[in-house]
């Protein structure tokens, strides 16, 4: 089993960034891929951001390339999503996800862990 916590969302303006936190305990971190979703009101979940293992391999959703970064420390059992020159549709609530392989997915159901989600608003 892998637990995972959220965190770091919070309510800021158009332009602003945010960076989230994801912290895992329980089985072996360091050879997981890891995953941001989020889904907001009314909207199916979406794919965010993966990123492989080691750090090496990353993948963004076309929405958010150029403004979010993924980056992650295995020694701290911790990936993180930097967020800059956030936008009002980017309000969601965001989830980490961990996936039982090294290489990273855009595809939700291929995770099997997930984290409770935190919200970030994007005011204009």
């Amino acid at each position: 089993q892998v637990q995972l916590v959220d965190s770091g969302g919070g309510l800021v303006q158009a332009g602003d960034s945010l960076r989230l936190s994801c912290a895992a305990s329980g089985r072996s971190f360091s050879n997981k891929a890891m995953g941001w979703f989020r889904q907001a009101p009314g909207k199916e979940r979406e794919f965010v951001a993966a990123i492989n293992w080691s750090g090496a391999i990353t993948r963004y959703a076309d929405s958010v390339k150029g403004r979010f970064t993924i980056s992650r420390d295995n020694a701290k059992n911790s990936v993180y999503l930097q967020m800059n020159s956030l936008k009002p549709e980017d309000t969601a609530v965001y989830y980490c996800a961990a996936r039982d392989g090294s290489t990273t997915s855009d595809l939700g159901r291929q995770y099997d862990w997930w984290g409770q989600g935190t919200q970030v608003t994007v005011s204009s």
